[in-house]
């Protein structure tokens, strides 16, 4: 196997337009891909979402690679120098959209997985695939939906490695070993509408509420711990008037998030967020949103495998981080106790003219599969 085996797949993949929630069929070449490997895959479908579940071997330890087919809309194509799902290779990088995220890591991982079983026929444990195409949308009929069906049938997973590109400057250089909680809140504090010549007639939502909304800022939500930073709160919206500078308000509606760690609980905030409200004399609703909880996997087997096999392969010696966004390690970490995710570089995800870096792609190959070597030898 070489690279240009993992460059060839990775291209046929970039060409299904695989916009969120469609499959566009990437799943199904995956299956045609991993069933003579000995691989028994199950297509799992929710509400327009396509899920894969395969696995090879019957016994633990399991070790699963996980990701999603789906990728973000293009945005305006003409802006883009190629179009969006014709693979092209200019540069010295490989341009399409899902190129960085994520699949190259999903070529990857099906490659990694014919040389290490090609060498190691009789390894050790299992191997899985959980692959969804709802990771880009809301994220309520893919991985989370897998996952449920797995705990309810008793299947269990040691190890997981999702493919999101966590690298920065340089392939290698960042894992994620967790992610913080994502809870956001919409506050909507009632007051009096009135002219703004006559306050003593009227009931100034912004007024009311601002010494509670500094408090909120003010406050130290908790010290965060060895792998994250403090949990942050932080307004995202603010809206209240009706446009005239002469009227007060007759309500204000803040939108805030917090992005927390596991130093603290959604509960938590939840409770302390109202005890702060309460200290005032002012009538709101407030709505809650949790999209998220955090997850950690301390150093131990899975980092360490993984981190040995970027130093084999690069040379680099890496870093763990809790940074970024959420992902779908979040519903894996409740029935897996070791969640890493692992996989490109991330400056151009998302953005027109997605790309990533030919030189990286074999590399990134060669590290799933020494992963594989570490944890699962015959």
């Amino acid at each position: 196997m070489t690279a240009s085996k993992t460059l060839a797949l990775t291209e046929k993949l970039i060409a299904l337009s695989s916009v969120t929630p469609d499959d566009k069929g990437c799943q199904q070449h995956l299956i045609d891909l991993l069933t003579p490997l000995g691989f028994v895959c199950e297509t799992i479908l929710s509400n327009g979402v396509t899920n894969l579940w395969a696995r090879r071997g019957a016994t633990s330890p399991v070790f699963v690679f996980a990701g999603h087919t789906d990728v973000v809309p293009t945005g305006p194509a003409e802006q883009w120098a190629s179009a969006p799902f014709m693979p092209t290779r200019r540069d010295g990088k490989l341009y399409g959209r899902g190129a960085a995220d994520m699949k190259t890591s999903i070529a990857a991982m099906v490659v990694a997985c014919e040389e290490f079983i090609a060498d190691t026929p009789q390894h050790s444990g299992s191997i899985a695939f959980l692959i969804t195409s709802d990771e880009e949308g809301p994220a309520t009929d893919g991985t989370v939906i897998v996952c449920e069906q797995l705990k309810a049938r008793g299947e269990t997973i040691d190890y997981c490695l999702v493919g999101e590109p966590t690298s920065s400057a340089q392939l290698g250089d960042m894992i994620k070993n967790g992610r913080r909680g994502s809870l956001s809140g919409r506050l909507a504090v009632k007051g009096i509408q009135g002219h703004i010549a006559y306050p003593q007639l009227a009931k100034n939502p912004i007024h009311v509420a601002a010494q509670a909304i500094a408090d909120l800022v003010a406050e130290q939500w908790d010290d965060g711990n060895e792998y994250y930073l403090p949990t942050s709160w932080q307004m995202s919206n603010i809206n209240a008037g009706t446009g005239a500078n002469n009227v007060i308000p007759g309500a204000m509606v803040i939108d805030f998030n917090f992005r927390f760690s596991t130093a603290s609980t959604a509960e938590e905030l939840r409770q302390r967020v109202h005890a702060i409200l309460d200290k005032y004399d002012f009538q709101y609703h407030l709505d809650w949103t949790l999209s998220g909880l955090p997850f950690l996997t301390p150093r131990g087997t899975l980092s360490d495998a993984l981190s040995n096999a970027i130093l084999e392969e690069t040379g680099i010696s890496t870093e763990l981080s809790t940074t970024g966004g959420t992902s779908d390690g979040r519903f894996i970490a409740q029935i897996c106790p070791q969640v890493i995710e692992f996989g490109p570089p991330n400056a151009s995800i998302h953005k027109i003219d997605e790309h990533i870096e030919l030189r990286h792609i074999d590399p990134l190959k060669n590290i799933y599969r020494r992963t594989l070597e570490h944890l699962l030898p015959a």
